[in-house]
């Protein structure tokens, strides 16, 4: 089997060449007249008719994956998956031939027009026929590749078996093709190398981040909506929806929506704290606890600081043990969604303990507010941004409070100062109305339905990782459902699997400086990506880690 054969050298599609599943009559009627200029003008399979179009048996059974020049068809492979198969009648006891453990699909009626047949839409029409196998949960095609193209169809993977089909001038050889295959074959040819970058580089990368998240396409259409003035009442009707919004959607009493980061609003709660003459206890286990402390640092807070390692969880008892320390009134700062490592500590348990021992809490909900249910009740002061687990853009920053705090101006700047803001209904300074309309249309789509998906969704992938040996930070019983930390084993750099991921069209984090220093990469479902999605990255991570590791890695089940 040639799997290292040269190629034709490919040149680049033109620039208005779109890939895409067939939804138009249009689309469906050129498919036809393709159908018979290659079947039966070219390669004698089928007998003319006097209307010059071809409509294939399985055509109500078939997934059509094009290729477009303007709106013109070029290129098309068709994609059906009811058994039987048309080579279940050609070839007896087809399954013997195949891979055990495998969920087929067949691929028939490739043709690309002439002129396109030394282009890269040979290519791309296989590559998209391999993400669309994978979104419908299959990874193993079935095809018959003419005898003229056999050389191609073998630098591209496939694997012959059997004997030759068909008829007299018309002859095929059954085949098939793992995305495995296809995926390490084409990293071998520089010439598939360089059109499938160019391909994907042209695609939306899946996002797998923390921020920015995936928007919805309703968040950017209110973000693209004409700005309106901060001033207006149109606009302050707006803010005012958002923040009810907000309170109904977390529990909390009240809410200030500032322009700026999480981090502004973290530095907000310590100089709210700084007004109070009292000391505090900080808790941390991860990069984000961490930075609380150097807040509160920067406020001048005096506190105890309960310093766990990294991944580790909180013993209550040893909670207990610091907050009895803190006089009564004091207060306790910690992270709800160390999203460093996933882990989620445990706001409940913590409120409970606060409220024993007469002290406030106070929570970083950043990582967490709009991706799981978040209680809000009982918490002093807690902080949120607009991008993250709300699913909106990133540069509002949310600061909720459970009394109405009052304008410090001789104590704390304006921007800091959380009564300030609350005086002036979250307006005193500019606000951009586009951020706030996004936000708004965020909060709406915050439901139990999206934060159950979400939690579904980072128990299976969870349990596929494990399965496939991965190492993740957080244990399942203190576990974000909205991150995933992992490591990699000894001689595989997370850096480098991060960037390798991105070029495969996955954007994952790992260059934050504490990624880094660590060798963890991190899978984010914050944004809701869909599980289609996360399967792919499940193969190619397969594909990717695989060869370096040496292990038998099993397929992905999808359900």
């Amino acid at each position: 089997m040639q799997r290292n054969a040269t190629v034709t050298v490919m040149k680049p599609p033109a620039p208005d060449l779109r890939i895409k599943v067939a939804t138009e009559t249009w689309e469906f009627e050129q498919i036809h007249q393709l159908n018979y200029r290659t079947f039966v003008e070219e390669i004698p399979q089928h007998a003319p008719n006097p209307e010059g179009r071809l409509v294939d048996r399985f055509h109500p059974e078939n997934k059509y994956v094009i290729a477009l020049h303007g709106r013109s068809l070029v290129g098309m492979v068709a994609l059906r998956a009811q058994r039987p198969f048309s080579l279940d009648s050609k070839v007896p006891n087809l399954d013997a031939h195949l891979p055990a453990g495998r969920k087929p699909i067949e691929a028939r009626l490739l043709a690309v027009v002439p002129e396109f047949r030394k282009t890269a839409v040979f290519v791309q029409l296989f590559e998209s026929v391999v993400r669309q196998c994978l979104d419908d949960g299959f990874d193993l095609a079935v095809l018959s590749g003419t005898t003229r193209q056999l050389k191609l169809y073998r630098h591209l993977g496939c694997v012959a078996f059997g004997p030759l089909v068909g008829t007299a001038g018309a002859q095929y050889q059954p085949m098939y093709l793992t995305c495995e295959d296809f995926g390490r074959t084409a990293e071998k040819s520089a010439a598939f190398r360089d059109v499938l970058a160019k391909s994907r580089g042209a695609e939306r990368a899946l996002n797998l981040l923390p921020g920015p998240v995936i928007t919805a396409p309703e968040v950017d259409a209110a973000f693209t909506a004409p700005a309106i003035s901060h001033r207006g009442p149109a606009f302050l009707d707006q803010l005012a929806a958002v923040r009810a919004g907000l309170c109904a959607l977390t529990g909390a009493r009240e809410v200030q929506v500032l322009p700026g980061s999480g981090t502004l609003g973290n530095a907000v709660v310590a100089q709210q704290l700084a007004l109070r003459e009292t000391t505090g206890l900080i808790l941390s286990n991860g990069e984000f606890g961490e930075r609380l402390a150097a807040e509160a640092r920067r406020a001048g807070l005096r506190f105890d600081w309960l310093r766990l390692r990294w991944g580790d969880t909180l013993d209550l008892e040893q909670v207990k043990t610091f907050a009895a320390r803190v006089p009564r009134g004091g207060w306790i700062w910690c992270v709800h969604h160390e999203t460093s490592t996933g882990v989620l500590n445990p706001l409940d348990a913590l409120k409970a303990l606060a409220t024993d021992h007469g002290l406030h809490l106070c929570a970083d909900c950043i990582s967490s507010i709009g991706a799981l249910p978040v209680d809000l009740r009982g918490v002093h002061l807690a902080t949120g941004a607009s991008g993250k687990g709300l699913g909106a853009y990133p540069g509002l920053a949310l600061v909720f409070h459970d009394y109405k705090p009052r304008p410090e101006p001789e104590r704390i700047s304006g921007y800091l100062d959380l009564g300030h803001w609350a005086a002036y209904d979250s307006s005193p300074h500019t606000h951009s109305s586009n951020l706030v309309a996004a936000l708004a249309t965020a909060v709406g789509l915050a439901t139990p339905a999206r934060m159950d998906r979400i939690r579904e969704n980072a128990r299976w992938l969870r349990a596929e990782l494990h399965a496939r040996g991965f190492t993740l930070l957080a244990p399942d019983h203190a576990a974000c459902p909205a991150m995933i930390t992992f490591s990699l084993p000894d001689g595989q750099n997370a850096a480098q699997l991060g960037e390798e991921l991105e070029q495969r069209g996955f954007a994952l984090s790992f260059r934050s400086s504490h990624l880094l220093a660590r060798n963890w990469i991190q899978i984010s479902l914050l944004g809701d990506p869909p599980r289609a999605g996360l399967a792919r990255l499940l193969h190619t991570l397969r594909l990717v880690l695989a060869p370096a590791s040496g292990r038998t890695v099993s397929p992905v089940h999808t359900s």
